[in-house]
């Protein structure tokens, strides 16, 4: 739990009574967490909880099994292994949800597996295909294209026949992320990346552009888009403010969304995850994607998770085990 804002050393293991679920939710003994920026942005004060969600327990997806039903809640059977979304509190051995909001785990997969899914996959699939429409044959830009949603991007993208484009100051990412199926890799360290699209793409731009950085990368984004090119903003590791060119979002007819996923009503995650299973469960099963896992780590060592994960230097998603 989190014991007051600050560093990483704040993180530390409490004993607290496993939570009852309430009308339609169930009870996960959590066996594997996903870490995300957004658990290092609420540790650090900067990011607080949704209502009703623990204000000092972080963490967004788990990955476990049943362990008690709800009132009514018969979607899943105790022993079931199921993954998912929260609000807060996955850094624990249990957490409740909302049985609609369980994701069922594929047969082979390990938990840690799992617990790298949901924040990812789902952040990106209902940016790029629920929000922006993003089509076969179309080119994406995604920017921090080794990042935990970066490579979930740039997965779903190529499986569903996209051209992809993806950015990073690191070479070794640039490399792993071809692997995955990075059509043109841009080192951003070295490279002007608007530059590099409109070579790539003979002047025409991309249609797509999936920012996880913000600020840096707005103006540039604007330029690498086509006309009536559409962008998403996920994150803003990079910084929350930048100029920007009204004049070319005018004259390229482009479309410029903003989107967070953890504060929108159980109604929308609700239908969020059900397309989700239908549409991207498949592919795993197919063996066309999958999670990537850097590294895992037990819970009580959360605080050298954060550091890696604020080291820049993951490429994927950070695991912590809770068994």
């Amino acid at each position: 739990m989190i014991t007051k804002p600050g560093g990483p050393e704040v993180l530390q293991l409490r004993e607290m009574p496993a939570p009852d679920p309430a009308a339609g939710e169930v009870r996960i003994r959590v066996r594997a967490a996903g870490v995300n920026r957004a658990d290092v942005l609420q540790r650090m004060g900067n990011y607080p909880a949704p209502p009703g969600a623990p204000a000092d327990i972080p963490g967004m997806e788990f990955a476990g099994e049943v362990a008690a039903l709800g009132l009514g809640a018969r979607a899943w059977a105790v022993g079931d292994r199921v993954m998912g979304l929260v609000p807060g509190g996955g850094y624990a051995e249990s957490v409740t949800v909302n049985e609609a909001l369980a994701l069922r785990v594929p047969a082979a997969w390990a938990f840690e597996e799992a617990a790298a899914v949901p924040e990812a996959f789902i952040t990106a699939h209902d940016a790029l295909f629920r929000q922006l429409g993003l089509r076969a044959g179309e080119r994406v830009l995604i920017h921090a294209v080794g990042s935990g949603v970066g490579t979930a991007a740039l997965q779903l993208a190529k499986a569903f026949g996209a051209r992809t484009f993806g950015t990073s100051r690191s070479a070794g990412k640039l490399e792993r992320a071809r692997a995955l199926g990075l059509d043109v890799a841009i080192d951003s360290s070295r490279e002007t990346f608007a530059d590099v699209v409109r070579e790539q793409t003979g002047g025409a731009g991309v249609d797509v552009v999936l920012d996880l950085v913000g600020g840096p990368v707005l103006a540039g984004s604007i330029q690498a888009l086509a006309r009536g090119g559409r962008m998403i903003v996920v994150g803003l590791t990079g910084g929350r403010s930048a100029p920007i060119d009204l004049g070319a979002v005018l004259n390229k007819r482009l479309t410029i969304v903003g989107t967070v996923l953890r504060a929108r009503a159980l109604e929308e995650k609700i239908s969020v995850t059900a397309r989700f299973a239908a549409e991207v469960l498949p592919l795993f099963d197919g063996g066309l994607i999958r999670p990537v896992v850097e590294r895992t780590y037990p819970l009580a060592q959360a605080a050298d998770a954060h550091r890696q994960l604020e080291s820049n230097a993951v490429f994927g998603k950070l695991v912590l085990t809770c068994d």
